[in-house]
Order: structure tokens, then sequence, then C-alpha cells
């Protein structure tokens, strides 16, 4: 049987990718600081901090291949992590509100000293919100763990126009990037590890 792949992250949104695109895999969250450097770019940010949680789940898990990702989202240059609060979450809503923004993910496979990154980048409209409609979707409880503060996959679809690129990216995993990176590795196994059935 093939070894199941180790994802460095307790998101339930990239398992859920993973799992719908039946790759196994178990998880083993990285504990890295996300904190951002002064003045780094997103694509930057995205793809350093994916590069760190993979190594340093890697360094624990020396015999697998190890899925790590860091997702940002990007409005005026500006980078929105998740909120710390449920007004900083609602400030970041009317920023969004009837605008377009950009979503961006870091993906790192590391097994060793393999490795394989790239960056995924998709653009989000989102419609109109009022007030009523803000306060309606904070006091959910859905901003609280998202950057950007929305979840595409749940109640915050209902504010989103149009996106242009790729859905998974938005949600946190893009996965024809995760699929590609897979059967693109130099190891065999990683590639068979894209067609297991768990």
């Amino acid at each position: 049987m093939t070894a199941a792949l180790v994802l460095a992250s307790t998101s339930p949104r990239r398992a859920q990718i993973l799992a719908e695109m039946r790759i196994a895999f178990v998880v083993d969250p990285s504990s890295v600081d996300e904190t951002l450097l002064s003045g780094e770019l997103a694509d930057a940010a995205a793809e350093r901090l994916a590069r760190a949680k993979a190594a340093e789940v890697a360094r624990r898990r020396p015999e697998a291949w190890v899925l790590a990702a860091d997702t940002l989202v990007v409005l005026d240059r500006e980078i929105l992590g998740k909120p710390q609060n449920d007004a900083e979450a609602a400030r970041m809503l009317r920023r969004l509100s009837d605008r377009d923004h950009r979503v961006v993910t870091g993906v790192c496979f590391r097994k060793g000293g393999e490795e394989l990154s790239e960056i995924a980048w998709s653009s989000v409209t989102f419609a109109p919100l009022s007030d009523e409609e803000i306060a309606w979707y904070v006091a959910t409880g859905e901003p609280r763990d998202k950057a950007g503060a929305y979840g595409v996959q749940g109640l915050g679809a209902r504010f989103v126009v149009a996106i242009d690129g790729s859905y998974t990216n938005v949600m946190g995993l893009p996965a024809a990037v995760v699929y590609r990176l897979m059967k693109e590795g130099r190891d065999s196994a990683l590639a068979a590890l894209a067609l297991s059935s768990p």
C-alpha cells in the first residue's frame, strides 16, 4: 500500500480538498511563526511560510512527503491576515465590499533534500455589502480564522460575485497545482500518491 502524504496543517479546508482529490494523507501540523517580515510582498511571504512549514515537519517525518501551504489575501498591495477580533473582521469586510482583491497561496512539497514549491494567484470580486450583512456575517463566527475574514466555501460564498483563477486556491490549497507538482516530482512515490485512493 502506498504511504500517506503528510499535511502540515490543521486547516479543515485543506484537508477537505485533499480528501476530495482522493489523496491519502495524515495530519502533522507545523508550529511555524506566521508573522510577516517588514515590507514583505505577499507572494514572497506565502512561499517562504509554506517552505518553512514543510521543512519543519519534514525534519521529524524524513521518510514521508510533506505538503505545506500558506494563503494570504491582498487588497491594494496590503496583506489581510486573519482578523484578531470581530471588529477587525468587520473592518476587513467593509474594505472588501464591492471590490476586487487577490488571493495567493504558496505550496511546498518536501522530503529529505528534495523540495517542490510554487505560488498560485486568484482574483476575487465581492458584492456590495451593507452594514447589516457585515454584522450578520461577523456574528456567525466564520470570519474569525480566515485570511481576509471570509470563507469562500462557507457562508461567505454569498458575497463572492466572481473568481478569476482557482476556486480551491481561494479555499487555501490550489488543487491543480498540488496535482501537477506531485506528477512532476522526480520521486515516483510522490506521483503514486497523486493517484492513491484512500
